[in-house]
């Protein structure tokens, strides 16, 4: 499965994620949503299959060969689209994703519907023989605006090993130039693991290179086939978390299941303003080998600074529940696509009471429901820990995230 929002998949906001670029405002180090995310989602991935060719390793949805019975049909979809578009305005985003979404043969309609109601439609599809140019030009015109594809390895052996087959790495540098030479905003999507994580300097400078305007990270959530894999322990997450902070002002930076890159942000933004050391600020009291690590290579890469230098792209303040929501093939409603509780389906009953009005996702709006170190941290509303995360390694959704280090004022 991609994940640009879902899990990899969210794309642009509505303002353009060029934005942070001008000049002559004062931009937020953690935006906040400006309508009440009791209310509506700030964006809504919608599975539109299950189908999907790939074996990808890190695949949440366990994707299968073919489109499983009961999958929403198009004019369920539509109807699904109608209800996101009844929002008042700003709508939330909306991402189309897999499986792979191009498995779907009436991609293209739902995209024109979609857009024709005034809703912001992203793609991410898997980089398989069904990813052509003429597919690509059908959906820009019916409106699409931005596109993501997913680079997991520095290399064709690494890559090709995640997603299941030869030839995909080079597969995907090829689709990423048929994205941006149709027009649309090309984002990258990757997966970190112990097995990879060595290799994000390059991966950094390979996405620079592919021209896309933001690069996707995504820590991974032992759920489906990535409960296989090595995840990260929580001080190589805090160090990576710091590093990709450094990199923010080389390319737009996201993170999912990964909300302490808010916290991170607004720690360093206070020890600037300090004229402390950012490492003195942070927990532990010095970043640990692999900080220094990608450091060091990522200077080799790309020198020590970035040549343009951007103003970093200010993290969005939206979590599992909160801001987001996933719709699954089958039109089961999920706080997100690595939070497997199901708390309706739009078959039966409205989208946005099933957003609103149900206790799981309430409850994950309320960050003083917490469990442990998430529920006091003086940074909850801001990040609130991976909720997927908490859920898989412990089975309680409200449960601290045992993947963060950092220890809260209220616990020292």
């Amino acid at each position: 499965m991609t994940q640009l929002a879902q899990p990899h998949a969210e794309i642009p906001d509505p303002h353009g994620d060029d934005a942070p670029r001008r000049q002559g405002r004062r931009h937020p180090t953690v935006r906040q949503v400006h309508h009440d995310l009791n209310d509506k989602p700030f964006i809504v991935i919608w599975e539109v299959t299950r189908a999907c060719q790939l074996v990808c390793q890190h695949c949440r949805a366990e994707a299968q060969k073919t489109a499983a019975p009961g999958q929403l049909t198009t004019e369920q979809g539509k109807d699904l689209l109608r209800q996101l578009a009844a929002y008042d305005k700003p709508r939330p985003l909306v991402v189309f994703t897999g499986g792979d979404c191009f498995e779907r043969e009436d991609l293209v309609e739902l995209t024109e519907y979609g857009c024709s109601l005034g809703l912001a439609v992203s793609i991410s599809p898997s980089v398989t023989p069904l990813f052509t140019r003429e597919r690509l030009e059908r959906l820009k015109a019916a409106g699409a605006r931005a596109m993501s594809v997913s680079l997991d390895g520095a290399t064709a052996e690494t890559h090709d090993a995640f997603r299941g087959f030869a030839g995909t790495f080079d597969k995907t540098l090829e689709a990423a130039r048929m994205i941006t030479d149709v027009g649309f905003r090309l984002q990258i999507n990757t997966t970190f693991t112990k097995k990879t994580i060595l290799e994000a300097p390059q991966m950094l400078k390979n996405a620079i290179e592919m021209g896309a305007f933001m690069w996707y990270l995504f820590l991974l959530v032992p759920t489906g086939r990535g409960a296989q894999l090595d995840a990260l322990s929580p001080d190589e997450r805090e160090d990576v978390m710091h590093w990709l902070h450094d990199v923010s002002d080389r390319i737009a930076i996201k993170t999912t299941e990964a909300p302490q890159y808010r916290r991170v942000a607004l720690q360093r933004e206070a020890a600037e303003a300090a004229g402390t050391p950012h490492a003195e600020l942070a927990q532990p009291a010095e970043r640990g080998e692999l900080y220094h690590w990608l450091s060091r290579e990522t200077t080799k890469l790309l020198g020590e600074r970035a040549p343009k230098p951007r103003v970093p792209r200010p993290p969005l303040a939206i979590n599992s529940g909160s801001g987001f929501a996933f719709v699954s093939h089958l039109g089961d409603v999920y706080p997100s696509g690595f939070l497997p509780i199901v708390v309706g389906n739009v078959k039966d009953r409205p989208f946005a009471e099933l957003y609103r009005d149900t206790t799981v996702m309430q409850e994950l709006r309320t960050p003083a429901m917490f469990g442990g170190a998430c529920g006091i941290c003086e940074f909850n509303h801001v990040c609130g820990g991976s909720r997927s995360t908490a859920y898989a390694l412990t089975g309680d959704y409200l449960a601290e995230d045992p993947t963060c280090s950092y220890q809260p004022d209220a616990a020292r």
